[in-house]
Order: structure tokens, then C-alpha cells, then sequence
């Protein structure tokens, strides 16, 4: 095979994975609005069956809205910097500080606001069903 052909053939393959990469990426991260920073710091299987733990970071603009959505399991929030108002189905809107927590059980709606002026962090650790997307908006 003549050196050009094997960069093409290089190349080509690196497009496919690329592509491929950019088509199975989970739901949620094309719908991140702007203003949140959701950052993976760690995912690890139970000893539960089909169960994993995920922790996330989730940075919140001033005014930044994310909406309503669930999780396929529950949801342990520590609210880290700033105010975030959570809106959870079926009880009256919270707005948590820092050193505040929230549990959100399984299949719950629920959106979250940064009513405060300067950023607000929560770290969000989830206990959920394996093989599922993390998160599912709710229109």
C-alpha cells in the first residue's frame, strides 16, 4: 500500500470514529444551555445489580436556568457556592446556600435556578440505574 494511501485510509478512520463518537454522546450534553457547566468527576458500579454512583459538578451563571428534568434514580445534591432555587415536583420551590443539601428521589421532575448574583456550584451525586441516560429533559 503506497504511503498515501494508508494516510487516507488513516484519516478516513479517524473521521468514522469521530463520527461515531459525536452520534452515541448522551442527549443531555447537546442540551446543556449556556451558562451551565455540568463536569463528570467520577462514576463507579455498586454492589447493587444494574446500579452505578456518578458525581457531577454543576456550575450555574447568574440567572441561569436549568430546566426541568429527571434522573433514572435518586439524586443527592450539596449545594457548594451561590443560591440555586429548586423548583421539585409536588413541593413549594427551596432556594439552598452553601453547606445546604436536597434529595430528589427517582423519576422526579425537578429544575434548578441561580437566584443569586455571583455563580452557584452544587455537587449533584447520583444513584442510578446503569446503561441509561443520566439525565432526561421533561417538556
Amino acid at each position: 500500500m503506497s504511503h498515501s494511501l494508508l494516510r487516507a485510509a488513516r484519516m478516513l478512520a479517524s473521521a468514522a470514529i469521530l463520527a461515531t463518537n459525536l452520534l452515541t454522546l448522551p442527549a443531555a450534553a447537546h442540551a446543556q444551555p449556556a451558562g451551565v457547566t455540568r463536569t463528570d468527576l467520577q462514576r463507579h458500579d455498586l454492589s447493587a445489580p444494574g446500579r452505578e454512583a456518578v458525581q457531577v459538578r454543576v456550575d450555574l451563571a447568574p440567572g441561569v436556568a436549568f430546566g426541568r428534568h429527571t434522573h433514572p434514580g435518586e439524586e443527592i445534591i450539596y449545594v457548594l457556592a451561590g443560591a440555586i432555587e429548586y423548583d421539585v415536583e409536588g413541593k413549594p420551590p427551596v432556594t439552598l446556600k452553601a453547606g445546604d443539601v436536597l434529595f430528589i428521589p427517582a423519576g422526579t421532575v425537578h429544575a434548578a435556578k441561580n437566584v443569586g448574583t455571583l455563580p452557584a456550584s452544587e455537587l449533584a451525586t447520583y444513584v442510578v440505574e446503569k446503561n441509561k441516560p443520566l439525565l432526561t429533559l421533561v417538556k
